[in-house]
């Protein structure tokens, strides 16, 4: 086997700013035996602590990702969300809330380099905190890094005021391979979370070895209005790109999440696979689609029905933006699972957010079932005349 290359990236902000002591788990990983961190005889570690320039990390990812042997990244630090254009940043020694956009390393640098690499060479294993607004997104759209990579981790939430976590996700991997013991990184994911914590962590395990194709399938027959939606739609059997390794059905993988009430692992196992599609075969493609309506689903199951209903409507504008005709079953199907889920939208300003959209979109596609852009109308009509959620009644 070639040699590998692990490259260890540990990056806060000096000062208030600094949410996690991110370099202090650099100790024990230089303890570790090289061969543990990359999967090889032979190893090379690269190690950024507190660096300051995202052009210097970009520089240092894409000589790690030009190497031929196996790579595995170890990312420790925290996450933030610029607020212009809605992309996550890894911050670094001088990034500050104003300074973001300039100081921080936007996440899609590193995904774009990863992404030419030979699928099932590269290993990221992260350890995370995440601030609010990065945090939000995190939940619903998860860390997407492509097709072909395998990513261990937990991303937390900001702690409370004045406290700095500990990447003690991290520390437990390093300490269980100081021991001398090996396991597979599966397993040891497993048994680091649990360590780990908090129950509110959100924890990534994308571990296939062969990566299979995503490809589109047949959406399920639309459920009639007032009915609960169909399962998500199921893919046809993955293509492997690895003849070492038997391919695994992602949607297998992630609706044992969903299932197992393992909600954020799910959605950014789908996440992550749509966004390969949206890559390889563009916006609005029937790939990116599919996996616009497994999300759509999986909010659903998470008792999520306003972003579920939000996700619905987007995949029925794709097929409509594609010239699928507004009677085919398929974007009737669609619309129908939003009209469905707004109706179990309990917040009335949200349900208010939403009603004109579906408004639209139900006009242009009434569906089967008469009346249904007046049951919209006519729900909208009472949401208006209703407090929001919380709202202070007046005293008596």
């Amino acid at each position: 086997m070639a040699s590998g290359t692990a490259l260890l990236i540990a990056a806060a902000p000096a000062g208030k700013g600094c949410l996690i002591h991110a370099t202090s788990v650099l100790p024990t990983l230089a303890a570790v035996p090289p061969s543990f961190l990359t999967g090889t005889a032979a190893a090379t570690i690269v190690e950024l602590a507190d660096p300051t320039d995202p052009q210097t990390v970009l520089t240092r990812i894409r000589a790690a990702a030009a190497t031929p042997g196996p790579l595995s990244l170890y990312i420790t630090g925290q996450l933030h969300l610029d607020h212009k254009q809605r992309l996550i940043h890894l911050a670094l020694a001088r990034t500050t809330p104003t300074t973001l956009r300039y100081t921080a390393l936007p996440w899609h640098w590193l995904a774009g380099e990863l992404k030419l690499r030979r699928p099932g060479t590269t290993t990221v294993v992260t350890d995370m905190v995440a601030a609010p607004d990065a945090w939000q997104q995190l939940r619903t759209e998860g860390l997407v890094l492509g097709h072909g990579i395998r990513v261990y981790g937990r991303i937390i939430p900001q702690p409370p005021r004045h406290r700095i976590v500990e990447p003690a996700y991290l520390k437990a991997l390093a300490t269980t391979w100081r021991s001398g013991i090996n396991p597979p990184l599966a397993q040891l994911h497993e048994e680091a979370a649990a360590q780990a914590g908090p129950d509110d962590a959100l924890f990534l395990a994308v571990g296939h070895a062969a990566v299979p194709v995503p490809a589109a399938s047949a959406v399920p027959a639309p459920g009639r209005l007032h009915q609960e939606p169909a399962p998500v739609p199921t893919a046809p059997a993955p293509i492997s790109e690895n003849t070492e390794a038997a391919a695994e059905d992602p949607l297998s993988a992630i609706l044992a999440a969903a299932h197992a009430g393992r909600h954020s692992e799910a959605a950014s196992l789908a996440a992550m696979w749509e966004g390969w599609a949206l890559r390889t075969y563009g916006v609005g493609s029937v790939q990116g689609t599919h996996w616009l309506e497994v999300r759509a689903d999986l909010a659903r199951l998470a008792d999520d029905p306003a972003h579920s209903c939000e996700l619905w409507m987007a995949a029925a504008d794709a097929r409509l933006a594609r010239q699928q005709p507004p009677d085919d079953p398929a974007v009737e199907g669609a619309v129908d699972r939003a009209h469905h889920q707004w109706q179990e939208v309990r917040d009335p300003q949200r349900a208010r957010e939403l009603g004109p959209p579906l408004v639209s979109l139900r006009r242009h596609v009434p569906g089967r079932r008469s009346g249904a852009v007046e049951a919209v109308q006519r729900r909208l009509e009472l949401l208006h005349t209703m407090p929001p959620v919380g709202a202070r009644r007046p005293s008596s």
